[in-house]
C-alpha cells in the first residue's frame, strides 16, 4: 500500500513538472508564429490588471471614507482577482513568465536569447498596455473626479518615496508570492480551489505593499492621468528607479528563487519532486 502511494504521489508530481514543460512550449510556439497575438496577450494582462488595479483603488478610497485604515483590506482582497482574471484568460503577464523562461533556459527547453527576447517582449506589451488601459480608465466616471488626498495617489507617492534597496527586496517578496501562486495553481484540478488559492496568496503582497513592476506600470499610469500630472514624488527619474529596483526584485524573486531554484530540486529526483 505504501509503495502505491508513493508512486500516486510521484505520478501526480510529475504531471505538475509536465504542465511547467507544456506552458512553456506553448508560449515559445506563440511567440514565433505569432508576434502580433502574443504581443495582443501581453497587453490583455494589463487590461485585466488594470480593471482589478482600478477596482481596488476606488473602494480602498471608498472604504477609508466610511471607516479609517480599513481601505488596505479590501484594496488586497480586490486587487488579488487581477491574477484569476490573467490566468483564465491566458493572457501573458512579465512577471510569471520570468519564472516561466528561467526554467526554460536550465532544463534546455530555449536557448537564452529566445527566453529573452519572449520575456522582454511581453514586458513592453504589458507596458503599452498598462498605459493605453489606465489613460481610459481615467476618462471613466469613478476616476474623473478624485480628491488629492486619494487613496491611489498616498498610495503611488509612497511607493516613489521608498529607497531603491527598499524596492528591490520588496520586488524580490512580491514575485515570489505571485510564482508561488501560479506554482500552487498548476497542481490543483479544481477550479474554484485554484481560485481562492490565488486571490489569498496574491493577497499576501497586495496588502503589505510589496513592489511589483507591471503593477507599477499601471497604478503608476493611472496616477498620473486621473491626476492630471505627476503626483507628489513623480518625476522620470523616480518612475525609472522604481522599474528598475522593482523589476530587478522581481526577477530574483520569480526567476531565480522560484524558477530556476525548484527547477534545480527537480533535476535529478524521480521521487521527492514538486
Amino acid at each position: 500500500m505504501a509503495a502505491l502511494n508513493a508512486h500516486s504521489h510521484s505520478t501526480t508530481n510529475s504531471e505538475l513538472i509536465s504542465n511547467l514543460a507544456k506552458s512553456i512550449d506553448k508560449k515559445e510556439d506563440l511567440s514565433r508564429h505569432s508576434f502580433t497575438r502574443y504581443a495582443v496577450r501581453s497587453m490583455l494582462a494589463t487590461l485585466f490588471l488594470s480593471l482589478g488595479t482600478g477596482v481596488a483603488f476606488y473602494i480602498a478610497g471608498y472604504a477609508d471614507n466610511l471607516v479609517p485604515h480599513s481601505g488596505k483590506l479590501l484594496y488586497a482582497f480586490m486587487f488579488s482577482w487581477s491574477l484569476v482574471m490573467i490566468v483564465y484568460m491566458n493572457a501573458e503577464l512579465g512577471t510569471s513568465n520570468m519564472m516561466y523562461m528561467t526554467s526554460a533556459v536550465y532544463n534546455g527547453k530555449l536557448r537564452v536569447l529566445t527566453a529573452l527576447k519572449i520575456l522582454a517582449t511581453c514586458i513592453f506589451f504589458n507596458f503599452i498596455g498598462a498605459v493605453i488601459f489606465a489613460y481610459l480608465l481615467s476618462l471613466t466616471t469613478p476616476y474623473s473626479h478624485l480628491t488629492p488626498d486619494h487613496y491611489l495617489f498616498e498610495a503611488v507617492s509612497a511607493k516613489l518615496a521608498k529607497t531603491p534597496l527598499t524596492q528591490f527586496v520588496e520586488g524580490i517578496f512580491a514575485n515570489i508570492v505571485v510564482n508561488t501562486s501560479v506554482f500552487v495553481t498548476l497542481r490543483m484540478k479544481d477550479d474554484a480551489a485554484k481560485v481562492w488559492a490565488m486571490i489569498f496568496i496574491i493577497y499576501i503582497f497586495a496588502f503589505l505593499g510589496f513592489e511589483h513592476v507591471i503593477a507599477n506600470f499601471v497604478s503608476f499610469s493611472l496616477a498620473f492621468f486621473a491626476n492630471g500630472g505627476p503626483v507628489e514624488g513623480m518625476t522620470i527619474w523616480s518612475v525609472l528607479s522604481n522599474f528598475l529596483f522593482s523589476g530587478l526584485g522581481n526577477y530574483v524573486g520569480g526567476g531565480l528563487l522560484i524558477g530556476l531554484l525548484y527547477s534545480w530540486l527537480n533535476k535529478k529526483s524521480d521521487v521527492y519532486v514538486d
